[in-house]
Protein backbone atom coordinates (compact mmCIF):
# COMPACT_ATOMS: atom_id res chain seq x y z
CA UNK A 1 0.00 0.00 0.00
CA UNK A 2 1.06 3.58 -0.58
CA UNK A 3 2.39 5.41 2.46
CA UNK A 4 0.79 8.82 1.97
CA UNK A 5 2.94 11.78 3.17
CA UNK A 6 1.54 13.44 6.29
CA UNK A 7 1.82 16.92 4.73
CA UNK A 8 -0.32 15.75 1.83
CA UNK A 9 -2.91 14.22 4.17
CA UNK A 10 -3.12 17.48 6.11
CA UNK A 11 -3.46 19.59 2.96
CA UNK A 12 -6.27 17.38 1.63
CA UNK A 13 -8.00 17.45 5.02
CA UNK A 14 -7.84 21.25 5.07
CA UNK A 15 -9.05 21.36 1.44
CA UNK A 16 -5.82 23.04 0.42
CA UNK A 17 -5.21 20.48 -2.33
CA UNK A 18 -6.04 20.62 -6.01
CA UNK A 19 -6.62 17.16 -7.46
CA UNK A 20 -5.41 16.87 -11.06
CA UNK A 21 -7.01 13.90 -12.83
CA UNK A 22 -5.32 12.68 -15.99
CA UNK A 23 -6.36 10.21 -18.66
CA UNK A 24 -5.21 7.30 -16.51
CA UNK A 25 -8.19 7.88 -14.22
CA UNK A 26 -10.68 7.83 -17.12
CA UNK A 27 -9.03 4.63 -18.39
CA UNK A 28 -10.75 2.77 -15.52
CA UNK A 29 -14.23 3.49 -16.89
CA UNK A 30 -16.04 1.07 -19.19
CA UNK A 31 -19.22 1.12 -21.26
CA UNK A 32 -21.89 -1.56 -21.76
CA UNK A 33 -19.65 -3.54 -24.11
CA UNK A 34 -16.70 -3.46 -21.69
CA UNK A 35 -14.74 -0.93 -23.73
CA UNK A 36 -12.48 1.55 -21.94
CA UNK A 37 -11.40 4.99 -23.19
CA UNK A 38 -8.35 4.91 -25.42
CA UNK A 39 -5.03 6.37 -24.37
CA UNK A 40 -3.71 9.31 -26.37
CA UNK A 41 -1.50 7.02 -28.49
CA UNK A 42 -4.35 4.53 -29.03
CA UNK A 43 -6.64 7.32 -30.17
CA UNK A 44 -4.05 8.61 -32.63
CA UNK A 45 -3.42 5.14 -34.02
CA UNK A 46 -7.16 4.70 -34.57
CA UNK A 47 -7.23 8.07 -36.31
CA UNK A 48 -4.38 7.15 -38.63
CA UNK A 49 -6.49 4.30 -40.02
CA UNK A 50 -8.86 6.95 -41.42
CA UNK A 51 -6.13 8.88 -43.28
CA UNK A 52 -6.26 8.22 -47.02
CA UNK A 53 -2.87 9.62 -48.04
CA UNK A 54 -0.16 6.96 -47.60
CA UNK A 55 2.62 9.53 -47.09
CA UNK A 56 0.62 11.34 -44.38
CA UNK A 57 -0.07 8.01 -42.68
CA UNK A 58 3.62 7.19 -42.52
CA UNK A 59 4.65 10.57 -41.12
CA UNK A 60 1.92 10.53 -38.46
CA UNK A 61 2.76 6.95 -37.49
CA UNK A 62 6.42 7.89 -37.07
CA UNK A 63 5.44 10.79 -34.79
CA UNK A 64 3.40 8.40 -32.66
CA UNK A 65 6.27 5.91 -32.45
CA UNK A 66 8.67 8.54 -31.12
CA UNK A 67 6.08 9.85 -28.66
CA UNK A 68 5.48 13.24 -30.28
CA UNK A 69 1.73 13.06 -29.81
CA UNK A 70 1.10 16.79 -30.19
CA UNK A 71 2.67 16.83 -33.64
CA UNK A 72 0.92 13.59 -34.57
CA UNK A 73 -2.43 15.07 -33.61
CA UNK A 74 -1.75 18.26 -35.54
CA UNK A 75 -0.89 16.29 -38.65
CA UNK A 76 -3.92 14.05 -38.17
CA UNK A 77 -6.21 17.09 -38.01
CA UNK A 78 -4.62 18.45 -41.17
CA UNK A 79 -5.09 15.13 -42.98
CA UNK A 80 -8.79 14.84 -42.14
CA UNK A 81 -11.49 17.40 -42.84
CA UNK A 82 -12.83 19.12 -39.70
CA UNK A 83 -16.10 17.19 -39.72
CA UNK A 84 -14.32 13.85 -39.87
CA UNK A 85 -11.93 14.79 -37.05
CA UNK A 86 -14.76 15.99 -34.81
CA UNK A 87 -16.64 12.77 -35.53
CA UNK A 88 -13.51 10.87 -34.50
CA UNK A 89 -13.46 12.76 -31.19
CA UNK A 90 -17.14 12.11 -30.54
CA UNK A 91 -16.74 8.41 -31.36
CA UNK A 92 -14.07 8.16 -28.71
CA UNK A 93 -15.07 10.52 -25.91
CA UNK A 94 -18.86 10.89 -26.11
CA UNK A 95 -20.77 8.17 -27.97
CA UNK A 96 -19.42 5.09 -26.14
CA UNK A 97 -21.29 6.07 -22.95
CA UNK A 98 -18.56 5.29 -20.42
CA UNK A 99 -19.76 4.60 -16.88
CA UNK A 100 -18.11 5.93 -13.76
CA UNK A 101 -15.52 3.63 -12.13
CA UNK A 102 -14.86 3.05 -8.44
CA UNK A 103 -11.73 5.21 -8.58
CA UNK A 104 -13.84 8.21 -9.67
CA UNK A 105 -16.15 7.64 -6.71
CA UNK A 106 -13.26 7.34 -4.28
CA UNK A 107 -11.56 10.48 -5.58
CA UNK A 108 -14.87 12.31 -5.16
CA UNK A 109 -15.01 11.14 -1.51
CA UNK A 110 -11.71 12.91 -0.82
CA UNK A 111 -13.90 16.02 -0.94
CA UNK A 112 -11.45 18.33 -2.67
CA UNK A 113 -12.96 21.74 -3.42
CA UNK A 114 -10.97 22.13 -6.65
CA UNK A 115 -10.48 19.38 -9.22
CA UNK A 116 -8.62 19.99 -12.47
CA UNK A 117 -8.70 17.68 -15.47
CA UNK A 118 -7.44 17.85 -19.05
CA UNK A 119 -9.79 14.98 -20.02
CA UNK A 120 -12.39 15.68 -22.70
CA UNK A 121 -14.81 13.05 -21.41
CA UNK A 122 -17.51 13.87 -18.87
CA UNK A 123 -17.16 10.81 -16.65
CA UNK A 124 -16.02 12.48 -13.44
CA UNK A 125 -18.06 15.68 -13.64
CA UNK A 126 -21.25 13.79 -14.53
CA UNK A 127 -20.85 11.66 -11.41
CA UNK A 128 -19.93 14.65 -9.24
CA UNK A 129 -22.93 16.62 -10.52
CA UNK A 130 -25.24 13.70 -9.73
CA UNK A 131 -23.83 13.25 -6.21
CA UNK A 132 -24.12 16.98 -5.41
CA UNK A 133 -27.54 17.48 -7.00
CA UNK A 134 -25.97 19.71 -9.61
CA UNK A 135 -24.35 22.14 -7.16
CA UNK A 136 -20.79 21.47 -8.30
CA UNK A 137 -19.64 23.95 -10.95
CA UNK A 138 -17.77 22.98 -14.09
CA UNK A 139 -15.72 25.67 -15.79
CA UNK A 140 -13.60 25.70 -18.95
CA UNK A 141 -10.39 27.51 -19.90
CA UNK A 142 -12.37 30.04 -21.96
CA UNK A 143 -14.83 31.04 -19.20
CA UNK A 144 -14.44 34.58 -17.88
CA UNK A 145 -15.84 34.13 -14.35
CA UNK A 146 -13.51 31.46 -12.96
CA UNK A 147 -11.98 33.80 -10.38
CA UNK A 148 -15.43 34.64 -8.96
CA UNK A 149 -16.16 30.93 -8.49
CA UNK A 150 -12.77 30.23 -6.92
CA UNK A 151 -13.22 33.08 -4.43
CA UNK A 152 -16.61 31.72 -3.48
CA UNK A 153 -16.98 28.55 -1.38
CA UNK A 154 -18.32 26.50 -4.29
CA UNK A 155 -16.84 23.21 -5.43
CA UNK A 156 -15.40 23.50 -8.93
CA UNK A 157 -14.10 21.29 -11.72
CA UNK A 158 -11.77 23.04 -14.16
CA UNK A 159 -11.63 21.49 -17.63
CA UNK A 160 -8.35 22.93 -18.81
CA UNK A 161 -8.49 21.38 -22.31
CA UNK A 162 -12.20 21.82 -22.91
CA UNK A 163 -14.93 19.21 -23.23
CA UNK A 164 -16.31 16.89 -25.88
CA UNK A 165 -19.60 18.85 -25.74
CA UNK A 166 -17.75 21.58 -27.68
CA UNK A 167 -15.25 19.67 -29.84
CA UNK A 168 -14.16 22.79 -31.72
CA UNK A 169 -12.88 24.18 -28.42
CA UNK A 170 -10.82 21.21 -27.23
CA UNK A 171 -7.06 21.64 -26.86
CA UNK A 172 -5.54 18.58 -28.44
CA UNK A 173 -2.85 19.44 -30.98
CA UNK A 174 0.38 21.43 -31.10
CA UNK A 175 -1.17 24.57 -32.57
CA UNK A 176 -4.13 24.30 -30.16
CA UNK A 177 -1.75 24.69 -27.21
CA UNK A 178 0.06 27.64 -28.77
CA UNK A 179 -3.14 29.44 -29.80
CA UNK A 180 -5.03 28.98 -26.54
CA UNK A 181 -2.08 29.96 -24.37
CA UNK A 182 -1.97 33.30 -26.16
CA UNK A 183 -5.72 33.89 -26.39
CA UNK A 184 -6.48 32.90 -22.79
CA UNK A 185 -3.45 34.13 -20.89
CA UNK A 186 -5.59 35.09 -17.88
CA UNK A 187 -6.69 31.47 -17.43
CA UNK A 188 -3.10 30.27 -17.28
CA UNK A 189 -2.37 33.00 -14.75
CA UNK A 190 -5.13 31.48 -12.61
CA UNK A 191 -3.46 28.07 -12.83
CA UNK A 192 -0.16 29.63 -11.79
CA UNK A 193 -1.84 31.32 -8.83
CA UNK A 194 -3.30 27.98 -7.74
CA UNK A 195 0.12 26.35 -8.05
CA UNK A 196 1.51 29.04 -5.73
CA UNK A 197 -1.20 28.81 -3.08
CA UNK A 198 -2.38 25.19 -3.20
CA UNK A 199 -0.82 21.74 -3.23
CA UNK A 200 -1.37 19.88 -6.49
CA UNK A 201 -1.78 16.10 -6.55
CA UNK A 202 -1.49 14.56 -10.01
CA UNK A 203 -3.25 11.20 -10.45
CA UNK A 204 -3.31 9.30 -13.74
CA UNK A 205 -1.36 12.04 -15.48
CA UNK A 206 1.86 11.96 -17.50
CA UNK A 207 4.97 14.02 -16.99
CA UNK A 208 5.07 14.85 -20.70
CA UNK A 209 1.85 16.89 -20.67
CA UNK A 210 2.83 20.37 -21.98
CA UNK A 211 0.54 22.23 -19.59
CA UNK A 212 1.91 20.34 -16.58
CA UNK A 213 5.49 20.91 -17.65
CA UNK A 214 5.12 24.62 -18.33
CA UNK A 215 3.09 25.28 -15.18
CA UNK A 216 5.40 23.44 -12.80
CA UNK A 217 8.69 24.41 -14.43
CA UNK A 218 7.79 28.10 -14.35
CA UNK A 219 6.61 27.76 -10.77
CA UNK A 220 9.78 25.95 -9.66
CA UNK A 221 12.08 28.42 -11.42
CA UNK A 222 10.40 31.61 -10.25
CA UNK A 223 9.55 30.60 -6.69
CA UNK A 224 12.05 28.62 -4.63
CA UNK A 225 9.78 26.96 -2.07
CA UNK A 226 10.20 23.76 -0.06
CA UNK A 227 6.53 22.77 -0.13
CA UNK A 228 6.34 20.40 -3.08
CA UNK A 229 3.52 19.23 -5.31
CA UNK A 230 2.83 15.50 -5.51
CA UNK A 231 2.84 13.25 -8.57
CA UNK A 232 1.46 9.71 -8.29
CA UNK A 233 3.20 7.35 -10.73
CA UNK A 234 3.80 3.64 -11.36
CA UNK A 235 7.24 2.55 -10.13
CA UNK A 236 8.33 1.51 -13.61
CA UNK A 237 7.24 4.76 -15.28
CA UNK A 238 10.80 5.99 -15.73
CA UNK A 239 14.26 5.78 -14.15
CA UNK A 240 15.22 7.13 -10.73
CA UNK A 241 17.73 9.46 -12.38
CA UNK A 242 15.01 11.00 -14.58
CA UNK A 243 12.67 11.34 -11.61
CA UNK A 244 15.39 13.24 -9.75
CA UNK A 245 15.61 15.73 -12.62
CA UNK A 246 11.83 16.09 -12.80
CA UNK A 247 11.69 16.55 -9.04
CA UNK A 248 14.18 19.41 -9.10
CA UNK A 249 12.96 21.10 -12.29
CA UNK A 250 9.25 20.89 -11.39
CA UNK A 251 9.35 20.98 -7.56
CA UNK A 252 7.74 17.55 -7.26
CA UNK A 253 7.63 14.75 -4.74
CA UNK A 254 6.80 11.43 -6.37
CA UNK A 255 4.47 8.88 -4.84
CA UNK A 256 5.26 5.56 -6.49
CA UNK A 257 3.17 2.40 -6.55
CA UNK A 258 3.11 -1.05 -8.15
CA UNK A 259 0.85 -1.02 -11.21
CA UNK A 260 0.24 -4.79 -11.25
CA UNK A 261 -3.32 -6.13 -11.52
CA UNK A 262 -4.66 -3.01 -13.25
CA UNK A 263 -3.22 -0.57 -10.72
CA UNK A 264 -4.79 -2.40 -7.77
CA UNK A 265 -2.37 -0.89 -5.23
CA UNK A 266 -3.27 2.66 -6.26
CA UNK A 267 -7.01 2.00 -6.11
CA UNK A 268 -6.83 0.35 -2.67
CA UNK A 269 -4.51 3.09 -1.39
CA UNK A 270 -6.95 5.82 -2.44
CA UNK A 271 -9.72 4.00 -0.56
CA UNK A 272 -7.47 3.95 2.51
CA UNK A 273 -6.64 7.63 2.02
CA UNK A 274 -10.32 8.54 2.33
CA UNK A 275 -10.39 7.13 5.88
CA UNK A 276 -7.06 8.72 6.80
CA UNK A 277 -8.22 12.14 5.58
CA UNK A 278 -11.56 11.84 7.41
CA UNK A 279 -9.70 11.06 10.65
CA UNK A 280 -7.45 14.04 10.13
CA UNK A 281 -10.46 16.30 9.54
CA UNK A 282 -12.05 15.06 12.78
CA UNK A 283 -8.78 15.74 14.58
CA UNK A 284 -8.63 19.28 13.18
CA UNK A 285 -12.27 19.91 14.10
CA UNK A 286 -11.82 18.61 17.65
CA UNK A 287 -8.79 20.84 18.19
CA UNK A 288 -10.59 23.72 16.43
CA UNK A 289 -7.33 24.13 14.54
CA UNK A 290 -8.84 25.54 11.34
Amino acid sequence: MISWPINLITDIARRQCVLFLGAGVSKNATNKTGRSPKTWSEFLKAGVSQVANASDKKVISNCIKRGDYLMACELLKNSLDSGKFINLLRDEFQRPGFKVADIHKDIFLLDSRIVITPNFDKIYESYAASETQGTIITKYYYDTDIVDVLRDDAYIILKIHGCIDSPNQVIFSKLDYIEKRNLYRSFYEILEALALTKTFVFIGAGLNDPDIQLLLENHAFRHKVSHKHYFVLPKKYTSEQELDVYSESMNLEFILYDDKSEHKELKESIKELISIVDNKRNEIATARNW
